[in-house]
């Protein structure tokens, strides 16, 4: 049995382009309509999931996508950080902050580390694995990081030096028990 598996990043939402940890947000008006004119291009999935959040719904549904919530798509929780800038946690947290940024095991914040989080996508992962044919997940840029260190079997640390923009999509092929890095790149290109 062969999968295949897409997930994609939600679109932009106010905390994205402000570079704050998110919270649970609608996205820009300007990804509303990136997102419908990709509207009808996607090539037809078996089974369509999102992240229980607002801004992966209305990627979906911009999208056309009718999709079932799966809880493991859900955003990192960044816990007491949740809206707040990168700089004014450093300035407010600078210990934990500096700790956060360079140990994928410390949650300084009081929500999950970026360990934990690579743990419940990798279990997502294994389970997912079950599904014959193309799947699609919208989801949060943290948790298709966290899917690619898992795919790639990296280390956790791994999570800090890839960039998901938002709208970037990643492609798994699963088979033999694992999973595979097909592509990574912009939605508009790999749709």
């Amino acid at each position: 049995m062969k999968a295949r598996l897409d997930l994609i990043a939600h679109g932009s939402t106010a905390a994205t382009r402000a570079a704050r940890f998110p919270d649970d947000e609608s996205l820009e008006a300007s990804a509303v309509g990136a997102l419908e004119g990709l509207r009808g291009r996607l090539s037809p999935y078996g089974h369509v999931m999102i992240a229980p959040s607002r801004a992966a719904h209305e990627t979906a549904e911009a999208l056309g996508l009718d999709a079932a919530i799966e809880t493991a798509l859900r955003d990192c929780d960044y816990g007491r950080w949740r809206g707040l800038s990168a700089k004014a946690v450093a300035e407010r947290e600078p210990d934990g902050f500096a700790t956060w940024l360079g140990d994928p095991g410390a949650a300084p914040h009081g929500g999950e580390s970026f360990s934990k989080l690579i743990e419940r996508v990798r279990a997502w992962l294994a389970q997912s694995l079950t599904h014959d044919g193309a799947t699609l997940a919208v989801t949060h840029a943290s948790v298709v990081r966290a899917a690619m260190a898992s795919a790639l079997g990296a280390p956790p640390s791994s999570v800090f030096r890839i960039d998901v923009a938002p709208l970037s999509l990643a492609r798994l092929s699963g088979r033999e028990g694992r999973w595979n890095l097909v592509a990574f790149g912009p939605l508009r290109a790999l749709s």
